[in-house]
């Protein structure tokens, strides 16, 4: 797996992003650049791309103040240069109507919280290799007895 990937992980809950940045850092993804809403995570994304560090992938969750997770994905699937990154929606609302507008949105794939590293990387391992953005090498990434539930 391509751990060289540099994450966005938004949230306006330190708690929720201090743990999907410590779960990408045990899968191996040390590159995770954080924000607090969705407003904050454009600013973010104009500023990595200013310095030569491309956000590559973003985890956002759904009810953010400012601009929520869904704001956030339409207003990245309405701009020419952020359109390709790949979204992946958390959230702790598994509703079918959530996951649908999540979709509809542009969301790549929706997460429901609780999460683990497990949880976290299988779902990620689907979508870069849905997205051919790497080629997926599990076992040697990431052994199976460090896996936590």
């Amino acid at each position: 797996m391509d751990t060289e990937l540099h994450f966005l992980v938004v949230s306006d809950e330190q708690n929720l992003r201090s743990l999907i940045v410590s779960l990408l850092k045990e899968i191996g993804f040390v590159r995770v650049s954080e924000a607090e809403n969705g407003e904050m995570a454009l600013r973010t994304l104009n500023t990595t791309k200013y310095i030569g560090a491309p956000i590559e992938f973003i985890i956002t969750d759904f009810v953010m103040p400012l601009m929520d997770g869904l704001n956030l994905i339409r207003s990245l699937r309405g701009d020419p240069e952020l359109n390709h990154l790949p979204i992946l929606m958390c959230s702790s609302h598994a509703s079918k109507k959530n996951i649908l507008d999540a979709a509809n949105a542009g969301a790549d794939d929706y997460i429901v919280r609780p999460i683990n590293a497990l949880s976290l990387l299988k779902k990620l391992e689907k979508m870069l290799a849905k997205l051919h953005i790497v080629t997926i090498d599990f076992p040697r990434v990431w052994p199976q007895n460090r896996m936590r539930t």
